[in-house]
């Protein structure tokens, strides 16, 4: 049997004090309408690891392999017919099972599935559903292809479940063999916790491709999945802090989605894997913290590439295309008076936000901000590039509080209306000219003895240049070459002058502040 965890859940601060960590609560106001405004507060761990993140959190549970034993499992007959499943027990699944299986078995019970060459359909809803069960298991058998779906007619708004494997249980897949998903509507979801330790998964939905409400975990397996209109990955509990987060810890993930590419109502926490993302809402998004401390990310298309109220990128390769901004801490947008001010339509004001990058490989190609924070933006190590946008309306770098740079190796290129670069006092100096140039050609920060600070090939037209290294002396002055060509001259130290200001860039012209984005709730 497996482990049985009781859990407390405790708020997100008492957790914290109990596990010893400390976090600071950050008060954001959003505006409803007319002058009126709600204030949110957002808690965030001092401690931004993906270990302390995932503490604060519930534990999600998991039927491991070594739990219940394969050679006491029961061979359930092919059927035409619905099977109900009303005992805890290991049951093996072969051939056509045309009215749906269903699992009964009750609060307590465990429940292994193995699918073992099966092909499994309703006519009148999920394939696999289960009503009542402590936790189930479904093992793909080595080998074995096996495919799931559902009634491919709409669900009725007031159905109980509208996934072709539909879980009212914690559900664990695992085992080495292939599962095909195809729905109508969700692909696997459960009202619990959805973990994926291994498998070759491939899910085609006209909505969510995997939902887990509580917690999605997904720790191996080869995944595909194309969700039409939904969320590739998603997680939306809304009724407990500690709930609706999404864990990505191995496997490879390949993912295409109408919507977000991982959505969670609270934390998104990445340590490993192969991810790679093309949707066409954001890429990765959460609501409180979003974490990045391993494995390959990669973003080929989406709205905004990453974005979260705290964003930590701490480790990994990330490679992000956006069409809007490419990473952005937001969300409870600062905002003080509806009717006008400096504050106005969710602009300037810090709202608390917070961008953190400590580690990790990191391109970013954006057409709006590349890395832009409502808050503040702490970079103490890895290596960044911005190819940033050509529009005036927004920079490759943008944030409405303080930029402190101590660490690691900052480049980025693009347009000059919205320019910004980071704070005088950072304990890592910086260099930041305006300079023009195309796709293709080689940019580069010289030191006045002829040494190469950094460089980069730019992929798109740009006006403006941002470096920060370790060689980077503040007060020394510096040439920008393009393709070998000096184009021009900055101190280090000293921002652009008549950043966040007018024109500069050809073909540009946007509105000051267009690339903040909308508040979202």
């Amino acid at each position: 049997m497996p482990t049985r965890r009781t859990l407390a859940l405790l708020s997100t601060a008492a957790l914290a004090a109990a596990l010893g960590l400390t976090g600071c609560a950050v008060a954001a106001t959003t505006t409803t309408s007319g002058d009126s405004s709600t204030t949110a507060t957002v808690t965030r761990p001092d401690d931004l690891s993906a270990e302390a993140v995932l503490a604060a959190n519930s534990d999600a549970t998991t039927v491991n392999d070594d739990e219940w034993d394969a050679a006491s499992a029961v061979d359930v007959a092919a059927s035409s017919d619905t099977v109900t499943i009303t005992e805890a027990g290991v049951y093996r699944l072969s051939g056509d099972y045309t009215g749906g299986v269903v699992v009964d078995a009750g609060e307590d019970a465990l429940v292994v599935l193995i699918l073992d060459g099966a092909d499994i359909t309703s006519s009148s809803g999920p394939g696999i559903q289960v009503t009542s069960a402590d936790d189930v298991g479904i093992f793909l058998a080595d080998g074995s292809s096996n495919t799931v779906s559902d009634a491919g007619t709409a669900y009725a708004d007031d159905a109980d479940f509208h996934a072709a494997i539909a879980s009212a249980a914690d559900l664990t897949i695992s085992g080495t063999g292939s599962l095909e998903v195809s729905a109508v509507d969700d692909g696997i979801s459960t009202s619990d916790d959805l973990v994926i330790l291994s498998g070759t998964i491939d899910v085609t939905a006209g909505d969510d491709g995997l939902r887990g409400h509580d917690a999605l975990v997904v720790e191996g397996g080869d995944i595909t999945v194309d969700a039409a209109a939904g969320d590739a990955l998603t997680s939306d509990q809304e009724d407990d802090e500690t709930q609706g987060w999404i864990e990505i810890s191995g496997g490879t993930l390949d993912l295409t989605t109408g919507d977000d590419g991982l959505d969670a109502f609270t934390d998104i926490v990445v340590t490993g894997g192969e991810l790679t993302v093309d949707a066409a809402g954001d890429g990765l998004h959460s609501e409180t913290v979003l974490v990045v401390e391993g494995g390959d990310l990669t973003v080929t298309n989406s709205d905004e590439g990453i974005e979260s109220f705290t964003i930590s990128l701490a480790g990994g390769t990330i490679d992000v295309t956006a069409s809007d901004d490419g990473v952005n801490a937001s969300g409870g947008t600062s905002t003080t008076d509806a009717g006008g001010g400096a504050g106005a339509g969710g602009g300037m004001g810090d709202g608390g936000q917070l961008l953190s990058i400590s580690g990790g490989d990191i391109t970013i190609d954006a057409g709006g901000d590349g890395l832009d924070s409502n808050g503040s933006i702490e970079m103490t190590g890895g290596t960044v590039v911005v190819q940033g946008p050509t529009n005036d309306g927004n920079g490759a770098l943008d944030v409405n509080g303080t930029f402190s740079v101590s660490g690691g190796t900052l480049v980025a290129i693009g347009s000059s209306g919205m320019a910004e670069s980071p704070d005088a006092d950072s304990a890592q100096s910086f260099v930041a000219a305006a300079a023009s140039g195309s796709a293709g050609q080689l940019v580069q920060v010289v030191a006045s003895d002829g040494t190469v600070v950094a460089g980069v090939t730019a992929a798109k037209q740009f006006a403006s240049v941002v470096v920060s290294t370790a060689d980077v002396v503040a007060g020394e002055s510096y040439t920008v070459t393009v393709d070998g060509s000096d184009v021009g001259t900055a101190t280090a130290g000293e921002a652009l002058a008549g950043g966040m200001g007018g024109g500069g860039q050809p073909g540009g012209g946007g509105p000051a502040g267009a690339g903040q984005p909308p508040a979202r709730g």
